[in-house]
Protein backbone atom coordinates (compact mmCIF):
# COMPACT_ATOMS: atom_id res chain seq x y z
CA UNK A 1 0.00 0.00 0.00
CA UNK A 2 1.35 3.68 -1.03
CA UNK A 3 0.00 6.44 0.88
CA UNK A 4 0.33 10.10 -0.72
CA UNK A 5 -0.19 13.33 0.86
CA UNK A 6 -0.89 16.12 -1.19
CA UNK A 7 -0.08 19.61 0.54
CA UNK A 8 -2.76 22.98 0.20
CA UNK A 9 -2.38 26.50 1.28
CA UNK A 10 -3.67 29.78 0.10
CA UNK A 11 -3.64 30.35 -3.69
CA UNK A 12 -1.51 27.23 -4.22
CA UNK A 13 -1.72 26.45 -8.43
CA UNK A 14 -4.77 24.23 -8.86
CA UNK A 15 -3.43 21.80 -11.60
CA UNK A 16 0.14 21.97 -9.36
CA UNK A 17 -1.65 19.27 -7.03
CA UNK A 18 -4.94 18.49 -9.11
CA UNK A 19 -2.23 17.03 -11.75
CA UNK A 20 -0.35 14.71 -9.50
CA UNK A 21 -4.00 13.80 -7.88
CA UNK A 22 -4.71 12.26 -10.76
CA UNK A 23 -2.21 10.24 -11.57
CA UNK A 24 -1.87 9.31 -8.13
CA UNK A 25 -5.88 7.88 -7.59
CA UNK A 26 -6.12 6.57 -11.12
CA UNK A 27 -2.65 4.28 -10.26
CA UNK A 28 -4.14 3.19 -7.20
CA UNK A 29 -7.59 2.42 -8.75
CA UNK A 30 -5.78 0.35 -11.22
CA UNK A 31 -3.54 -1.31 -9.19
CA UNK A 32 -6.42 -1.96 -6.35
CA UNK A 33 -3.90 -2.34 -3.38
CA UNK A 34 -5.47 0.06 -1.04
CA UNK A 35 -3.08 3.06 -1.61
CA UNK A 36 -4.47 6.38 -0.32
CA UNK A 37 -4.12 9.88 -1.28
CA UNK A 38 -4.90 12.67 1.03
CA UNK A 39 -4.95 16.17 0.81
CA UNK A 40 -3.53 18.11 3.63
CA UNK A 41 -3.73 21.66 4.93
CA UNK A 42 -2.88 23.47 7.78
CA UNK A 43 -6.44 24.30 8.88
CA UNK A 44 -9.92 21.86 7.99
CA UNK A 45 -11.03 25.74 6.01
CA UNK A 46 -11.88 25.63 2.20
CA UNK A 47 -8.32 26.31 0.97
CA UNK A 48 -8.33 29.00 -1.93
CA UNK A 49 -6.37 27.94 -4.76
CA UNK A 50 -4.56 30.33 -7.21
CA UNK A 51 -7.45 30.43 -9.98
CA UNK A 52 -10.66 30.76 -7.35
CA UNK A 53 -11.22 26.93 -6.94
CA UNK A 54 -11.92 26.06 -3.53
CA UNK A 55 -11.07 23.06 -2.04
CA UNK A 56 -11.56 20.93 1.40
CA UNK A 57 -8.73 18.67 2.94
CA UNK A 58 -8.85 15.70 3.94
CA UNK A 59 -6.78 16.40 6.93
CA UNK A 60 -4.50 18.90 8.81
CA UNK A 61 -1.22 19.02 10.02
CA UNK A 62 -2.01 16.80 13.07
CA UNK A 63 -4.40 14.32 12.32
CA UNK A 64 -3.32 12.77 8.71
CA UNK A 65 -2.61 9.13 8.16
CA UNK A 66 1.17 8.33 7.94
CA UNK A 67 2.50 8.97 4.41
CA UNK A 68 5.22 7.30 1.91
CA UNK A 69 4.96 10.14 -0.56
CA UNK A 70 4.89 13.91 0.19
CA UNK A 71 3.96 16.71 -2.50
CA UNK A 72 4.29 20.15 -2.26
CA UNK A 73 2.49 21.89 -4.84
CA UNK A 74 3.69 25.84 -6.14
CA UNK A 75 1.78 28.90 -6.85
CA UNK A 76 1.47 32.58 -5.71
CA UNK A 77 0.86 31.88 -2.18
CA UNK A 78 3.99 30.05 -1.94
CA UNK A 79 5.68 33.75 -1.16
CA UNK A 80 3.31 34.05 1.59
CA UNK A 81 3.61 30.54 3.06
CA UNK A 82 6.92 30.06 3.05
CA UNK A 83 7.12 32.66 5.68
CA UNK A 84 5.13 30.47 7.65
CA UNK A 85 6.53 29.01 10.43
CA UNK A 86 3.89 26.01 11.50
CA UNK A 87 3.78 25.43 7.56
CA UNK A 88 7.50 25.14 7.26
CA UNK A 89 8.13 23.35 10.13
CA UNK A 90 5.57 20.58 9.20
CA UNK A 91 7.22 19.88 5.82
CA UNK A 92 10.47 20.06 7.38
CA UNK A 93 9.09 17.12 10.27
CA UNK A 94 6.93 15.38 7.29
CA UNK A 95 9.58 15.58 4.33
CA UNK A 96 12.00 13.61 7.12
CA UNK A 97 9.65 10.67 7.69
CA UNK A 98 8.43 9.86 3.68
CA UNK A 99 10.57 7.54 1.40
CA UNK A 100 9.91 10.55 -1.30
CA UNK A 101 9.53 13.98 -0.92
CA UNK A 102 8.47 16.10 -4.66
CA UNK A 103 7.47 19.04 -5.45
CA UNK A 104 5.79 20.74 -8.09
CA UNK A 105 6.66 24.64 -10.12
CA UNK A 106 7.71 26.46 -6.70
CA UNK A 107 6.95 24.11 -4.29
CA UNK A 108 10.95 24.24 -4.53
CA UNK A 109 11.03 27.18 -2.70
CA UNK A 110 9.05 25.72 0.44
CA UNK A 111 11.46 22.70 0.41
CA UNK A 112 13.90 24.78 0.31
CA UNK A 113 13.03 26.65 3.38
CA UNK A 114 12.49 24.04 4.88
CA UNK A 115 15.65 22.06 4.56
CA UNK A 116 14.64 19.21 1.96
CA UNK A 117 15.90 21.02 -0.83
CA UNK A 118 19.21 22.51 0.40
CA UNK A 119 22.35 21.29 -1.63
CA UNK A 120 20.21 19.31 -3.86
CA UNK A 121 19.46 19.40 -7.49
CA UNK A 122 16.16 20.71 -8.52
CA UNK A 123 13.57 21.74 -10.84
CA UNK A 124 11.27 24.98 -10.56
CA UNK A 125 9.07 26.75 -12.71
CA UNK A 126 11.16 28.60 -15.24
CA UNK A 127 10.28 32.38 -13.98
CA UNK A 128 11.65 31.31 -10.58
CA UNK A 129 14.83 29.22 -11.42
CA UNK A 130 17.26 32.62 -10.77
CA UNK A 131 15.05 33.53 -7.52
CA UNK A 132 15.85 30.38 -6.22
CA UNK A 133 18.89 29.68 -7.27
CA UNK A 134 19.64 32.88 -5.28
CA UNK A 135 18.69 31.54 -2.03
CA UNK A 136 21.78 29.05 -2.03
CA UNK A 137 22.68 26.27 -0.91
CA UNK A 138 21.13 24.78 -3.99
CA UNK A 139 21.45 23.65 -7.55
CA UNK A 140 18.50 24.61 -9.68
CA UNK A 141 18.63 22.66 -13.47
CA UNK A 142 17.11 24.92 -16.21
CA UNK A 143 14.79 23.41 -18.63
CA UNK A 144 14.70 20.21 -16.86
CA UNK A 145 10.80 19.10 -16.75
CA UNK A 146 11.73 17.19 -13.56
CA UNK A 147 14.56 16.22 -11.71
CA UNK A 148 15.82 13.51 -9.50
CA UNK A 149 18.32 14.34 -6.39
CA UNK A 150 18.34 10.77 -4.21
CA UNK A 151 14.38 10.56 -2.71
CA UNK A 152 13.47 14.25 -3.68
CA UNK A 153 11.72 14.43 -7.02
CA UNK A 154 11.19 18.48 -8.32
CA UNK A 155 9.38 19.57 -11.37
CA UNK A 156 8.86 22.62 -13.11
CA UNK A 157 4.71 24.02 -13.39
CA UNK A 158 1.68 22.90 -13.80
CA UNK A 159 1.80 20.22 -16.50
CA UNK A 160 5.16 18.90 -15.58
CA UNK A 161 3.71 17.72 -12.25
CA UNK A 162 2.19 14.78 -14.01
CA UNK A 163 5.42 13.83 -15.65
CA UNK A 164 6.54 14.10 -12.00
CA UNK A 165 4.31 11.88 -10.68
CA UNK A 166 4.08 9.53 -13.64
CA UNK A 167 7.81 9.02 -13.05
CA UNK A 168 7.26 7.97 -9.48
CA UNK A 169 4.35 5.89 -9.99
CA UNK A 170 6.66 3.72 -12.10
CA UNK A 171 9.68 3.77 -9.42
CA UNK A 172 6.73 2.80 -6.79
CA UNK A 173 5.45 -0.04 -9.17
CA UNK A 174 7.06 -0.51 -12.24
CA UNK A 175 7.37 1.32 -15.53
CA UNK A 176 4.66 -1.07 -17.19
CA UNK A 177 2.00 0.14 -14.54
CA UNK A 178 3.12 3.84 -14.93
CA UNK A 179 2.43 3.69 -18.80
CA UNK A 180 -1.19 2.11 -18.04
CA UNK A 181 -1.53 5.14 -16.17
CA UNK A 182 -0.89 7.05 -18.72
CA UNK A 183 -2.73 5.45 -20.89
CA UNK A 184 -6.02 5.53 -18.55
CA UNK A 185 -5.29 8.93 -17.79
CA UNK A 186 -4.73 9.56 -21.96
CA UNK A 187 -2.13 11.83 -21.42
CA UNK A 188 -0.50 11.92 -24.64
CA UNK A 189 2.32 14.83 -24.55
CA UNK A 190 4.49 15.72 -27.63
CA UNK A 191 7.62 15.28 -27.20
CA UNK A 192 6.65 12.13 -25.12
CA UNK A 193 7.61 12.43 -21.38
CA UNK A 194 10.53 10.39 -20.16
CA UNK A 195 8.67 8.91 -17.20
CA UNK A 196 9.08 5.63 -18.29
CA UNK A 197 12.66 5.60 -18.81
CA UNK A 198 15.20 4.91 -16.36
CA UNK A 199 16.68 7.63 -14.58
CA UNK A 200 19.82 7.92 -12.35
CA UNK A 201 19.10 8.39 -8.63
Amino acid sequence: MTAYGLLLFERVEELDFVGPWEVFTSSAMIRAQGDTTVLIAERRDPVRCNKGMRVLPDHTFDDHPPLDVLLVPGGNGTRTEVTNPVLIEWIRQASAQVAWTTSVCTGALLLHEAGAARGRRVATHHAFEDILQARGNITVVPDARYVVDGELVTSQGVSAGIDMALWLVGQLHGRDHARAVRRYIQYEPAPPYLADEPTAR
